[in-house]
């Protein structure tokens, strides 16, 4: 993993993705602090993370979009498969090196607090609470990043797929207030989801039957809810979507609470995008 890990950092900062990146989120940073901090003289850094939130939309995709994408283009990904070091530790080595390229804008922007705590009345424990939780969110969607890239070998593609996505989940709780919130719609909706989720086992799996029954199962699970009290279904659909939101759990940050549930979610998302990403090269490895 250490092997992999090196290799990735050096690719990143010999080119100009670390760099890009990085200046990125700081201008992004900049532009936050002077129109919260010095021109409204709020003292809540806090709430210019949650303004710098908008800019992983671009930035995560094209970080992430040739992490493996590229791999695959180059058939280089045969390469990996021969090394004496098992799949997962190929895709730690390569999430650990992103995680250190983002963690490297942030070093100069937890100093921001400092420096305004010198002018003002700043909350140092919220604001460095929202950078930590910044962090972690900003891991989650790195890790969707790379499971998108393990999906293609197309550097535009997966980048295109991962701003949408990610773009989706930042206006889901917007789009929710718009959402119907009847038993029928709720139903239809998670009927959907059970469809695409079986297609997303098979393609990993190459299993038809494991895949099938994977969606009988929750097929099944979804009519018992239905008739025997499909009051529970009513106002489902806009709630996943609040919940599910990456960007409504950072909010909670910024409202001043350290949400452990909320710092679950976040680690769930990395471990199952990183798991997914992993039963997706294996499946390329063994065909």
């Amino acid at each position: 993993m250490s092997a992999v890990l090196s290799h990735e950092l050096k690719s990143y900062f010999r080119s100009l993705t670390a760099y890009i990146f990085g200046a990125f989120l700081l201008v992004f940073t900049g532009i936050g602090a002077m129109m919260y901090n010095i021109n409204a003289a709020v003292s809540n850094f806090e709430y210019v993370l949650e303004f710098c939130s908008i800019v992983f939309v671009v930035i995560v995709p094209v970080l992430t979009m040739r992490v493996i994408a590229e791999e695959r283009r180059q058939k280089t990904d045969q390469l990996l498969y021969s090394l004496p070091i098992t799949t997962t530790d190929v895709v730690l080595g390569k999430y650990l090196a992103l995680l250190i390229v983002f963690l490297v804008p942030l070093v100069p922007i937890s100093v921001y607090p400092l420096i305004f705590a010198k002018y003002g009345d700043v909350y140092l424990l919220t604001s460095y609470g929202s950078i930590a939780a910044f962090f972690v969110m900003g891991a989650a969607l790195i890790a969707l990043g790379v499971f998108i890239s393990s999906l293609t070998d197309n550097q535009g593609f997966a980048a295109g797929i991962g701003i949408s996505v990610i773009l989706l989940n930042y206006f889901s709780v917007t789009l929710s207030e718009y959402v119907s919130a009847t038993v029928m719609s709720s139903t239809i909706a998670l009927a959907v989801l059970i469809f695409l989720l079986g297609l997303v086992i098979r393609a990993l799996t190459k299993n038809d039957t494991f895949a099938s029954i994977i969606s009988i199962v929750l097929y099944m699970a979804l009519a018992a809810v239905y008739f025997v009290d499909s009051s529970k279904l009513e106002g489902l659909l806009p709630s996943l979507m609040e919940k599910l939101s990456l960007f409504k759990q950072f909010e909670i940050f910024v409202n001043g609470v350290f949400d452990l549930s909320a710092l679950c979610y976040f680690l769930s998302v990395i471990v199952f995008f990183l798991f997914l990403t992993v039963q997706s090269l294996e499946k390329r490895r063994y065909n």
